[in-house]
């Protein structure tokens, strides 16, 4: 029996010195009974991303488009591969030797489309917006209607679905999970380690973008698909609004009141109110870490995040209305510091326990 081809799609623009330990990483898979090829799809960088790929021995293609996506990328990559199995990697990742080999054997069943596995950031330390969003990554194991950017995909799969949307700047990963699962396909969601990641955010201005491009990411495809009958994070984008419009207005409100009552008490019990919240959410949240001042945190964020994610929310009807098409919102430097290739967060180590389901 021939043994498969897997081919690892590796994305990336200015990614630096990140890009140098994700084809390190790539190039010590474990791969006793199944061939690798890497390809590596640079989308514009002026860091010298390409050369440096290409120096590792890597197939490299270089986008020239005005408009650079990750789904440009990803589609221009498999398209290019011979694989019958697609790695799809970010170029700010470090892969996991054992999850390739750890994954074909799921493909057995031929319901699987997809597998993806943990990610973890791989600094998790670095700074306080790291520290809480390496707990937006975790996920209870599982079937799932959704997958990350970094996920191992059957090419017949991708064949059947036509890939990625090119025209989306976010969200395309989910949206071309919701074609495969149309198809009867399934997501898959595995217990074991995939990538360390290096999300690169040491500022609140880094933060507030990457939350603006989630809200353009969540009103541009519901909005493709809010007249179908099986509309598609439409919920999730009104109750953004609905969260935004609340936190921005109950300060505001506040405010007011007790200007016009010359009393703090308005404004004492708008804040304890908001402190509950973050609480409640802290709580709810324990399943993810038992790092309390972690969880606190991601308290924290999971309210304030709703603020840009509405403005992401509004710049894309706002672009759509003027007949414009977004740019795409970056929010890293490729200045980031980078630590070893050898570099993995803990939890990637060890295979990790089986994650509770969230309550």
């Amino acid at each position: 029996m021939t043994a498969p081809l897997v081919s690892v799609v590796v994305i990336g623009r200015n990614e630096g010195a990140r890009l140098e330990r994700c084809l390190t990483s790539v190039a010590a898979i474990e791969h006793p009974n199944f061939a690798v090829e890497v390809l590596y799809v640079d989308s514009g960088s002026s860091d010298g991303s390409a050369a440096l790929a290409a120096s590792h021995g890597v197939e490299t293609i270089s986008l020239h488009t005005a408009r650079p996506t990750a789904a440009q990328g990803r589609n221009t990559g498999w398209r290019a591969a011979a694989g019958s199995f697609i790695l799809f990697l970010d170029g700010d990742t470090i892969l996991h030797p054992r999850f390739v080999a750890d994954s074909l054997p799921d493909f057995d069943d031929p319901s699987i489309a997809v597998v993806w596995g943990h990610r973890r950031e791989t600094f998790e330390t670095r700074s306080l917006y790291t520290r809480v969003l390496d707990l937006d990554w975790r996920y209870p194991p599982g079937f799932t209607a959704f997958c990350g950017g970094d996920a191992l995909f059957r090419r017949a799969a991708l064949e059947a679905t036509g890939g990625f949307d090119d025209t989306l700047i976010a969200g395309e990963e989910p949206e071309l999970c919701r074609r495969i699962s149309a198809l009867g396909l399934r997501i898959f969601h595995a217990n074991r380690p995939m990538t360390g990641h290096d999300l690169g955010i040491t500022t609140f201005a880094a933060y507030w973008r990457r939350a603006l491009r989630a809200g353009h990411a969540y009103a541009e495809v519901s909005a493709r698909f809010s007249h179908t009958a099986n509309p598609f994070w439409l919920l999730e984008s009104r109750r953004n609004r609905t969260r935004a419009a609340f936190l921005m207005g109950l300060p505001l409100g506040a405010c007011c009141v007790s200007l016009v009552a010359r009393s703090c008490w308005p404004l004492t019990l708008a804040l304890a109110l908001l402190l509950a919240l973050i609480l409640r959410t802290a709580w709810k949240a324990r399943w993810r870490s038992n790092d309390i001042v972690a969880l606190l945190l991601y308290g924290v964020h999971s309210h304030l995040q709703q603020i840009p994610i509405f403005f992401g929310q509004c710049r894309f009807w706002r672009d759509r209305r003027m007949g414009r098409g977004a740019m795409l919102l970056e929010y890293k430097s490729s200045s980031t510091p980078a630590g070893p290739a050898s570099a993995l967060a803990p939890e990637l180590r060890q295979p990790p326990p089986p994650a509770p389901r969230p309550e």
